[in-house]
């Protein structure tokens, strides 16, 4: 059969598989066991089982997302946002707009403790928000802030979605790490200038503390800042352990979950409620990521033996644009894609197909990897179908409307669009770093 044929008819059962509203991994996997047996024969269904049990799962990257994911949600039950949200706004002081700086910060920590993009912004939409809007903070200001924030875990290492990138373009993950990181704390400074600005433009946007609340002493902030240290120090050794070579992505996981554990001892905060729920926490989302990754290596595996990557090639010979043409149209396809899938899924998905693209177009492919990612964060919050801003909705109090939220979310989305072009234009800020520590590839 034709592999234009065959493009249209896999796309078309995805997108009917996706309107039906069934699961991202049943809908990928189904679609290559049907067409697997309509076109090859019953014969060949042994080999979507030989794939998931060898190829899939026998890889030793995909230890370090449950790790990961483990040593996120031990932090987070032990009540790691808390302080760090308290000591932030300690040394905030009385700044307009201070909560919410401290809420982006904290974000951008918590980011660098789970890899995952909706951890932060459930936790900082229960800790940041009700502490914003009882200060009388603007209500899109508090919204905007927290699920803007919350996303950049996406892209600050140890992001899952730059791992599971990693093993299926086979490219370095150390090096998306440390790619990742300059572009994260790009964004993060672009949202705390501009609540900083704005707030300072519109003074009611982010009021400064009662007058009657007197300021901290130096001594006090340094006893809110002590109980976050330990979190912190193990961070920078986690990935200060893989930037450096001294341990892989997967070992650097196993530490920062070992310590992570050693820290909820430390605090004390060790009972069977918190070992449950971190255990379930885990379990489920370890489980939603590897039957993504199962369904789509079963899609991608089918469509990449019918000889999809001389496909798309030919595709893009004849496409108009060039070099910086077809880089631009792909990344209007990532954003319109992000609105509608999950960000693994879409990886899982469009890189087996992409990296022909990136191998033929001449791409760095650590800085096409960063951009990609940088383009999932976008479309995590983008409306209207951004993931992040459904956790939001989720438990924000009542009486804010998915309109605030969308309304919110705007300005921040348009500071990640600038974010995207900067290292666009300037790829040194996503490519210093990997060159630096691993050198010139």
């Amino acid at each position: 059969m034709d592999t234009g044929l065959v493009t249209i008819l896999l796309f078309a059962a995805m997108a009917i598989g996706l309107i039906s509203g069934l699961p991202i991994s049943f809908v990928l996997g189904s679609i290559g066991v049907v067409f697997t047996f309509f076109l090859w024969g019953p014969h060949a269904m042994g080999v979507i089982p030989n794939l998931i049990f060898g190829k899939a799962m026998m890889s030793f990257g995909l230890l370090a997302i449950p790790l990961f994911i483990l040593m996120g949600s031990v932090l987070q039950e032990s009540g790691m946002a808390d302080r760090l949200f308290s000591a932030v706004h300690v040394w905030a002081g009385k700044v307009r707009g201070g909560l919410a700086v401290a809420a982006v910060i904290v974000c951008t920590i918590f980011a660098a403790m789970t890899g995952i993009g909706g951890a932060g912004t459930i936790t900082m939409g229960l800790i940041a928000l009700p502490a914003m809007l009882n200060r009388g903070y603007n209500k899109r200001m508090a919204l905007g802030s927290v699920g803007a924030g919350g996303a950049l875990g996406i892209l600050i290492p140890p992001s899952i979605i730059m791992i599971i990138y990693g093993m299926i373009c086979q490219v370095s993950v150390g090096r998306l790490f440390a790619g990742g990181l300059g572009p994260g704390l790009l964004l993060a400074f672009l949202y705390c200038a501009y609540i900083l600005i704005r707030c300072r433009i519109q003074p009611d946007y982010g009021p400064i503390e009662e007058t009657g609340e007197r300021e901290r002493t130096f001594t006090e902030k340094m006893r809110a800042t002590i109980p976050v240290i330990p979190p912190l120090v193990l961070i920078v050794v986690v990935l200060g352990a893989i930037f450096s070579g001294i341990c892989t992505a997967t070992e650097g996981s196993a530490v920062g979950a070992a310590g992570s554990l050693g820290l909820m001892v430390y605090n004390r905060s060790v009972n069977w409620k918190a070992f449950r729920n971190v255990s379930l926490q885990t379990l489920k989302y370890t489980g939603m990521v590897m039957w993504i990754i199962i369904g789509a290596y079963c899609f991608s595996t089918i469509y990449m033996a019918l000889g999809a990557d001389e496909f798309i090639r030919k595709v893009i010979e004849h496409m108009p644009g060039g070099y910086w043409g077809i880089f631009i149209l792909i990344q209007i396809l990532f954003l319109i894609m992000g609105t509608l899938l999950d960000p693994g899924a879409i990886v899982m998905i469009t890189a087996p197909l992409t990296m022909p693209i990136v191998e033929a177009m001449g791409y760095d492919p650590i800085w096409f990897g960063v951009i990609f990612v940088i383009n999932m964060q976008v479309a995590y919050i983008s409306p209207p179908f951004g993931y992040n801003l459904f956790y939001l909705k989720g438990i924000a109090p009542p009486g804010v409307t998915i309109r605030d939220i969308y309304m919110a979310i705007i300005p921040f989305v348009l500071l990640q669009i600038l974010g995207l072009i900067l290292v666009m234009i300037f790829p040194q800020i996503a490519l210093f770093l990997p060159n630096l520590i691993y050198g010139v590839p």
